[in-house]
């Protein structure tokens, strides 16, 4: 895939941000979604709670599970909860890249820090 760059998006006002509540978990187990031949169901630790999230990333990777268990990443954890090949995912994996056409990468804190610590 190559890099393509892609228009910025319509300016939204401040408070639109922070409605969206971003959040450091870490995924402490990948699965597979068996009926899909696209998703995953990650298990995400954010302290206080566990959520289950929906990724589309088994065309992305060879071996997701090896690739991504047990790291931090961002997550989106206030969307509605989205029905998907009969599971519902709770939340959204803030990743890197996707429409910028290349192979999604992780949003990842620099260090650990505490499952559950607010972005932005």
């Amino acid at each position: 895939m190559g890099f393509k760059n892609v228009p910025i998006k319509k300016t939204i006002s401040f408070k639109y941000m922070e409605k969206i509540d971003i959040r450091v978990g870490t995924i402490e187990l990948v699965e597979d979604v068996h009926k899909s031949d696209k998703l995953v169901r990650l298990s995400v630790n954010f302290g206080e709670f566990n959520r289950n999230i929906l990724v589309g990333m088994k065309k992305e990777r060879d071996d997701p599970k090896a690739e991504i268990e047990g790291k931090q990443a961002l997550f989106i954890i206030n969307l509605e909860p989205k029905e998907m090949m009969g599971e519902f995912s709770e939340g959204m994996l803030f990743d890197i890249g996707y429409e910028n056409g290349i192979i999604p990468v992780l949003a990842m804190p620099e260090k650990p820090v505490p499952d559950g610590t607010c972005a932005g």
